[in-house]
């Protein structure tokens, strides 16, 4: 069994709600630059009785897929939560990007309009062709006692001078504060571009032929315990599994394999610090000594699905914040699953395949990354000073969490 569980980062704070896009000029491209970006948006509804301390959150997926031909020069994403009532909740695009990554800025802007949230991306975060680079979207909702369920639209929109086509550019999603109860599986899955070197703890660009690792996370953002995970792991073209395990069937191409996973439970994410676990797995796979690099291999994807779930009582006592011993974990066939979001449940990658082999930047990601998921706690200071920001109704880029610099 390939998979491991890692602890959460958490968030510890009331935090409430804002966002919106800023329109790029005219654009004019450079020769070799033109390409077409793609977004999706995926995750964003969150189960009745998410309870974190004082934080209930979710994280959702904004997707910016690179359909075209080319890299292009520059890149941002924005989001736009005029239509969000700021007592209810706050919808921060990774707010901890500049801090992970020297490839981003991320900030709040405001004039006398909406406030805007907005990540200006570089280097390894501009998708090559056929590449997809995934943002953490989090969703915080304002904490309190039992609440009725309400929905907002939330507009977000990248922006490039090298995209020809701006038809895929902007997507409207609702953010659902639900009253459903169940699980809520999430799946984050990474381009694969590089393989391990052995013995040495460092990587290079992968090679046809190679052996490599896919690898990626599984979260359950509800609010019932999913009791055994199934995972589906279809790879691209010219590309297969390079072991085979005890818990996984294969496809007679060697290139899908099912898992089910019936001893591993994933508690809620967001209820009890003690049981926050992400499970994180990995398969090792070979690239065809064949493939003509570079290439990039599309169309591969995880897919995760619960195999059962817990009892209401197990529910009612972990949203109380204690889960006894003797909870009864009941299967699929007796009660059914309930997923309270199956937009956020698959997740496709790419293998890309170098032609040089130079060197890499690290490891296969194998556990939950900082970029995505680390310092949960400092969107808390950052949602802080988003709203102290709506209240002022001036210009401000958030430099570091706590730290506003006003820049008009």
């Amino acid at each position: 069994m390939k998979f491991r569980t890692c602890a959460l980062a958490r968030a510890g704070a009331v935090v409430l709600l804002a966002a919106t896009a800023a329109a790029l000029g005219a654009p004019a491209y450079a020769a070799g630059t033109e390409t077409d970006l793609e977004l999706t948006v995926v995750g964003t509804k969150v189960a009745a009785n998410v309870r974190d301390n004082l934080t209930p959150w979710k994280i959702g997926w904004a997707k910016i897929a690179n359909k075209g031909a080319n890299t292009p020069r520059e890149l941002s994403i924005t989001a736009d939560l005029s239509a969000v009532d700021l007592d209810k909740g706050l919808v921060l695009v990774n707010p901890f990007l500049h801090e992970t990554s020297p490839d981003a800025d991320c900030g709040a802007e405001s004039e006398d309009g909406p406030v805007i949230w907005t990540c200006e991306l570089k280097g390894s975060l501009i998708p090559g062709p056929g590449e997809t680079v995934e943002l953490a979207v989090f969703a915080f909702e304002q904490a309190g006692g039992p609440r009725p369920a309400y929905t907002f639209p939330v507009p977000f929109t990248i922006n490039s001078p090298d995209d020809t086509n701006k038809a895929n550019n902007s997507k409207t999603v609702d953010v659902v504060y639900s009253d459903e109860s169940g699980v809520d599986l999430g799946v984050w899955v990474p381009d694969v571009k590089e393989t391990p070197l052995p013995d040495s703890g460092e990587s290079r660009q992968l090679r046809a032929g190679d052996t490599t690792i896919v690898s990626g996370q599984v979260f359950n953002w509800g609010d019932i315990t999913a009791n055994g995970v199934r995972v589906t792991v279809q790879l691209p073209e010219q590309v297969t599994f390079a072991e085979k395990e005890d818990e996984c069937t294969y496809s007679a191409d060697n290139r899908k394999a099912t898992c089910e996973y019936g001893t591993l439970v994933l508690n809620p994410s967001s209820m009890n610090e003690e049981d926050d676990y992400v499970a994180a797995f990995y398969w090792p796979i070979i690239v065809s000594g064949d493939v003509e690099a570079p290439v990039t291999l599309p169309d591969g994807s995880w897919t995760a699905e619960a195999l059962g779930q817990a009892s209401p009582n197990a529910r009612n006592a972990r949203a109380a914040g204690a889960l006894p011993d003797n909870v009864e974990m009941i299967s699929a066939k007796e009660a059914g699953v309930n997923e309270v979001d199956a937009s956020d449940n698959v997740d496709g990658f790419a293998v890309v395949v170098s032609a040089d082999g130079g060197s890499g930047g690290g490891l296969p990601v194998t556990g939950v990354q900082a970029g995505v998921l680390g310092g949960v706690g400092a969107a808390v200071v950052v949602a802080g000073a988003v709203l102290v920001l709506t209240a002022r109704r001036r210009r401000v880029v958030l430099v570091t969490p706590g730290d506003e610099k006003p820049t008009a």
